[in-house]
């Protein structure tokens, strides 16, 4: 039998509802803990559900921190409307297919159907690229024709005209893959009879145009000269790179950090915040990509570091944030990393020094030296084994060496030699 007790319950009244969040423990068949997130949303209206797992080892009292922490969340998207009922889903569905009917043109259709739809399932700052592509580019272009009416032709000409431009290859096909987006969609919900898109070819560089192709990852020799670098460098920079070396956490999971997150005693730090910005919405706290937490270990150097960081940061401004702006008990903005190891990168020739680098360095290093793709792909924060593997296993000259050399002791062996 399942255990059921309250952990908390909040009331928010409105002239028109009450809306209340409560939790309950509860196990799955396997034995598995997990806390069922309930709202009620008021007369006539169902109660919404959510599930999270705590992770194993978590004391009770950093579950409850962080199931406070989720229930509020959960019960704001509700109140936002950002979570439905399955009935309230089709209900809406049914009301976006009536007015997707009604759309002429493409920028009705993108404007009321196509980026409300990216604004759910998407994270802001996808949202913001895409409406930031429509606006310069589809929409001047294409905005104003029927959507029946397009086709793989005009498409195409918007397309070359970019190349004529000499936008970047990068910025041409966002534009190829949103248009590609935007299409599918409405010829999945009959908004069109024929996707123009089937007949456009994905762009390919200019002739002429040079595409980098530098190392995607660093080397361990690289990672310990950045190392050596570091130590010119003030407190917080050597502790932030230093963590982001370590981990191959986000640069926002990074920036989000709270001090509450960091274990000094056990040397690990939970990643259950991601700190976005998007010109549209400034600095924002969001949850992790993946939109879960994870709790991975730190080398202990690290966490020697963020001590002293600790230490050093209460004599200025006393802040929840781990890294934050100079004297101030702000977080630091989650494009400041990048633009420090610009810097960095031109003071000590590092070529191509960024966050996302030294992410893929991490995995990189790790992989090709015998760690197991699915403690890597948990410590990254991927949903997906598969993208690991795809992005992240970068098998140099001497791992292949090593490959094949435990294949032949592996043969010599079992047949006693060779011959």
């Amino acid at each position: 039998m399942p255990i059921y007790y309250t952990i908390f319950r909040a009331v928010v009244s409105t002239e028109k509802e009450e809306t209340m969040a409560s939790t309950r423990k509860l196990n799955t068949k396997d034995g598995t803990p997990f806390y069922e997130i309930i709202v009620s949303r008021g007369r006539g209206k169902s109660a919404l559900t959510s599930r999270w797992y705590p992770p194993p080892g978590w004391s009770q009292k950093a579950i409850d921190r962080e199931l406070t922490r989720v229930a509020a969340e959960f019960e704001r998207k509700v109140k936002a409307g950002e979570v439905l009922s399955r009935e309230e889903e089709r209900e809406r569905k049914q009301q976006r297919d009536l007015e997707a009917a009604q759309i002429r043109t493409l920028k009705q259709y993108g404007t009321a159907v196509f980026m409300p739809s990216v604004a759910v399932r998407c994270a802001e700052n996808t949202r913001s690229s895409y409406q930031g592509n429509l606006d310069k580019w589809i929409y001047p272009a294409l905005g104003g024709y029927k959507m029946p009416d397009i086709t793989a032709a005009q498409i195409s000409a918007l397309l070359l005209s970019m190349q004529a431009k000499e936008k970047s290859h990068g910025t041409i096909l966002k534009v190829y893959t949103i248009l590609q987006t935007l299409f599918k969609m409405a010829y999945m919900s009959d908004v069109i009879d024929r996707n123009p898109m089937d007949k456009v070819e994905r762009p390919k560089p200019r002739k002429g145009e040079s595409v980098a192709q530098e190392a995607e990852a660093y080397s361990a020799q690289e990672i310990r000269h950045i190392w050596d670098c570091l130590e010119q460098e003030p407190l917080k920079w050597r502790a932030l790179v230093r963590l982001l070396i370590d981990t191959g956490i986000r640069r926002g999971e990074c920036c989000g950090l709270q001090w509450q997150d960091v274990d000094f005693k056990a040397n690990t730090i939970t990643i259950s915040r991601n700190l976005c910005y998007t010109s549209a919405e400034g600095v924002y706290l969001d949850t992790p990509k993946n939109g879960k937490s994870r709790m991975i270990d730190v080398d202990p150097n690290v966490i020697q570091l963020l001590w002293q960081l600790r230490q050093e940061q209460a004599r200025h401004a006393i802040s929840p944030y781990v890294f934050t702006q100079d004297a101030s008990a702000d977080p630091m903005h989650p494009q400041s990393p990048t633009r420090y190891l610009k810097k960095f990168s031109q003071k000590y020739g590092v070529a191509g020094l960024h966050p996302h680098k030294l992410r893929h360095s991490f995995a990189s290093i790790a992989i090709t030296n015998g760690a197991d793709i699915a403690s890597v792909s948990e410590k990254l924060g991927h949903t997906d084994k598969a993208v690991t593997l795809r992005m992240y296993t970068h098998a140099d000259q001497e791992s292949m060496k090593r490959a094949s050399q435990i294949f032949r002791n592996a043969v010599n062996q079992t047949g006693g030699g060779t011959k």
